[in-house]
């Protein structure tokens, strides 16, 4: 049987439940997740292959009003990350009224994208209901009501998408994952585990890079805005930093000896030398 394959955009504003879809996509984690929002601040691919289709998923920055020169470059990498592909995912959140944030995405989507309504494991009947029809309004080609935490109608979702697969070509080895290297997923996942750690107090002043890596040692530097950020990275005695790193590794298989450092870079989220530098 011959394999066909589709790339797929996942879109939604910040906080709906974009990563951890596609995660439940593929089967396996490709995207960090955390509470806050704008976690994910590239386009980052997770490729799910079988037998008949290889689906290749594109997770997006949440689509937001920016405040700062990070904010619009995420809002770019968004929707350039929508053109070219073969489908287009619109995620929803179940339990919040659609808002501004979210019509403006289903207006820049094309008409033949499938709108994902998410969180339905914590949503009532009622209110999933009243999104449905909400939703209908947008005159979309499809709508899937599913939990990326639960796999509630993810199969559908799945057999959908795999029939839309049209391209004969296979663009990944059956074996990748994802298109992340290795020193963007180790600072990903550092970045993941300070934002678990330290909660909402300073998620997007926080950037995470690697800046040695000779394995089993590998040095991972952290910048924050302010020096009164560094405690709070820090923590007493190191304490934070520890439990970070001790959370990585272990994610990481404990293969590798994480060195961890905090830097200050003024404003950087404004800087634009800064975020050019850092593909950002």
């Amino acid at each position: 049987m011959t394999q066909r394959s589709a790339f797929i955009a996942v879109m939604g504003r910040p906080n709906v439940g974009k990563s951890s879809l596609v995660n439940r996509l593929c089967g396996h984690k490709v995207s960090i997740v955390a509470s806050s929002a704008n976690t994910t601040r590239r386009q980052v691919r997770g490729i799910r292959t079988d037998s008949e289709t290889q689906l290749i998923f594109v997770d997006t920055p949440g689509i937001h009003r920016p405040k700062t020169e990070l904010g619009r470059r995420l809002n770019l990498a968004a929707t350039e990350a929508s053109e070219g592909v073969d489908i287009h995912l619109v995620v929803i959140d179940a339990t919040k009224d659609v808002g501004p944030g979210d019509t403006r995405v289903l207006e820049i989507t094309p008409s033949n994208a499938l709108v994902v309504l998410n969180k339905c494991d914590i949503a009532s009947k009622p209110q999933i209901a009243k999104q449905l029809m909400r939703l209908g309004e947008f005159n979309k080609e499809g709508y899937f009501p599913v939990s990326s935490k639960t796999g509630y109608g993810v199969d559908a979702l799945l057999a959908e998408l795999k029939g839309r697969c049209v391209d004969p070509y296979l663009y990944y080895p059956d074996e990748m994952l994802s298109d992340q290297d290795e020193l963007f997923r180790i600072s990903e996942i550092v970045r993941e585990k300070l934002l678990v750690e330290l909660k909402d107090e300073l998620p997007h002043s926080i950037y995470c890079t690697v800046t040695e890596y000779d394995p089993p040692h590998v040095c991972v530097e952290i910048v924050v805005e302010r020096e009164s950020q560094k405690p709070i990275v820090i923590g007493k005695g190191g304490g934070t930093l520890k439990k970070v790193g001790i959370a990585a590794r272990e994610e990481l298989g404990g293969r590798l000896f994480l060195e961890l450092f905090v830097k200050v870079e003024r404003n950087w989220q404004r800087n634009s030398a800064f975020l050019d530098g850092r593909g950002l």
